[in-house]
């Protein structure tokens, strides 16, 4: 799929941001002098409930098979894989007695790690991705 293809995608957030979210990313992108970058978010197999989700800021341009959202003007790159796994998915950022951090809300998660980082869904058999891993995440105590 060629870069312009993948870019006319960008029409619909199937990933979106709350508005705390959208202002803690500029304010990162401000202060690391990174204003073209993009929030990548990806969902990787591990992490006790099978799934984890990662996230960071991508200055590459999108590779292919991406999807390009744009919400609250924050660029957002995921996977096709992660994709299948997150659409809805809302990310947030949090303050706690441990400080601040940013989290998913998956409408697609139905258990997740007691932490919140590591999740299942009902269609976890997807070639590509191992979501055997269990036992525990260790930050939280779940086992």
């Amino acid at each position: 799929m060629a870069l312009q293809e993948v870019q006319e995608q960008s029409v619909v957030s199937e990933v979106s941001l709350t508005e705390r979210a959208a202002s803690e990313l500029q304010g990162m992108l401000v202060d690391n002098d990174k204003s073209e970058a993009a929030l990548r978010v990806w969902v990787a197999g591990g992490g006790c409930s099978g799934l984890s989700y990662g996230m960071a800021l991508d200055e590459n341009a999108p590779e292919e098979g991406d999807r390009v959202m744009t919400d609250k003007g924050i660029k957002i790159y995921v996977d096709e894989l992660s994709l299948r796994y997150m659409v809805g998915a809302v990310v947030d950022y949090v303050d706690d007695v441990l400080g601040g951090g940013f989290k998913i809300d998956n409408p697609k998660a139905v258990k997740s790690c007691g932490c919140g980082s590591s999740f299942s869904t009902d269609d976890e058999a997807i070639e590509g991705l191992d979501t055997r891993a269990g036992g525990g995440c260790g930050s939280c105590g779940c086992h």
